[in-house]
């Protein structure tokens, strides 16, 4: 297959499926892959914390120009790391988390299109999905400052006082963001890395580039073909799995996917596991079965904040949503005993059927 979704926790896959003896150049590992016989032409590296990888087939790429389009990608995701960033004190969304309440703040261009998917994400979730969840991602320990261990029950109802996306008020007009309060903190995690990668999209179609696979940290944009002419085969990831695995490939032309799941980022007390995903409206992180959402759509953030939502949701409420919507959706859901069971909305498999 072409790629396997995984975050950084995939250094180098090697000869997998169809990547033959392409290494990925990711998490860490920056370069170019060697050009084999009808192979793509391949670069990555790191941005936000995890890597990424770019997939060129098609027309032959010299070693110059795959150098300049390198460097389009990478200061493209450079861009949103340095305005999105919770880890980079003076980044653009720093500086609105520090802006006093009911004052104004004029917006980037990339940072109101962000926001503003995020409250339509939120909006059609009932706020499954948040931006301003950033004081309840801190108090389970997931945030900038690192803590692996269940917070007091009063840490975690003070700071769910300060979460509400309808608090952050947008206008489109003057391109502005207000807070209701001092307290609203936002947090673009479960919706930059998709923009991310639709930015990085945009730099390589305006180089001309019509064939191509990008994956930062398990999400993905596809155009084109890959080297052997079919649709990028893109693989969901089975959670858990060790070694690591596909447990579906999924076949992708000028579509991008996006999986969340409760297996990536996480820790156990008690016996039992907290994930990363919290639930906004619950101020916990997610009690169900529900292990892993895929979603594929036109672009990357839009993937990007409908697998959060999903995922948060949960397995009979994100399907309702999904189907409601007509999303191409892919559920894999924990039965008791830990069995695994998967679940496609009828767009995902009338999707995979076209491709």
């Amino acid at each position: 297959m072409d790629m396997l979704l995984s975050p950084c926790r995939r250094r180098l896959l090697g000869a997998f499926g169809g990547l033959g003896t392409l290494a990925l150049a990711g998490c860490g590992e920056r370069g170019h892959a060697p050009l084999a016989a009808g192979a793509p032409a391949q670069f990555g590296g790191e941005t936000m914390g995890t890597g990424y990888v770019v997939k060129l087939a098609g027309a032959a790429h010299s070693a110059a120009r795959l150098e300049r389009l390198a460097a389009d990608v990478q200061a493209a995701l450079d861009g949103v790391n340095r305005g999105m960033s919770l880890y980079r004190p003076q980044s653009e969304l720093m500086r609105l988390n520090r802006q006093p309440g009911a004052v104004p703040m004029l917006l980037s261009t990339e940072l109101y299109e962000v926001l503003a998917a995020g409250q339509q994400a939120a909006e059609l979730s009932e706020g499954a999905f948040d931006v301003t969840v950033a004081p309840l991602v801190d108090a389970w320990g997931f945030g900038p400052q690192k803590r692996r261990e269940v917070p007091a029950a009063g840490e975690v109802q003070a700071r769910r006082a300060a979460v509400d996306w309808r608090s952050l008020r947008l206008d489109p007009q003057h391109r502005t963001a207000t807070k209701a309060h001092a307290g609203l903190q936002a947090d673009l995690g479960g919706i930059a890395k998709g923009y991310g990668v639709d930015l990085a999209a945009r730099a390589l179609e305006a180089s001309g580039v019509a064939d191509y696979m990008i994956e930062v940290g398990g999400e993905v944009r596809t155009q084109g073909r890959n080297a052997a002419g079919r649709p990028w085969q893109i693989g969901i990831e089975e959670p858990d799995a060790v070694p690591q695995r596909a447990r579906k490939v999924v076949p992708l032309s000028g579509q991008a996917m996006a999986t969340s799941g409760d297996y990536r980022i996480y820790f156990e007390q008690a016996g039992r596991r907290y994930s990363h995903e919290i639930d906004p409206r619950t101020a916990a992180p997610i009690a169900h079965g529900l292990a892993s959402v895929t979603v594929v759509a036109e672009d990357c953030m839009r993937a990007d904040a409908l697998a959060t939502a999903l995922i948060v949701l949960g397995p009979q409420a994100g399907w309702a949503l999904a189907q409601r919507q007509s999303l191409a959706a892919y559920f894999i859901v924990r039965e008791p005993g830990g069995r695994l069971h998967d679940r496609a909305t009828e767009a995902f498999v009338e999707m995979t059927r076209a491709a």
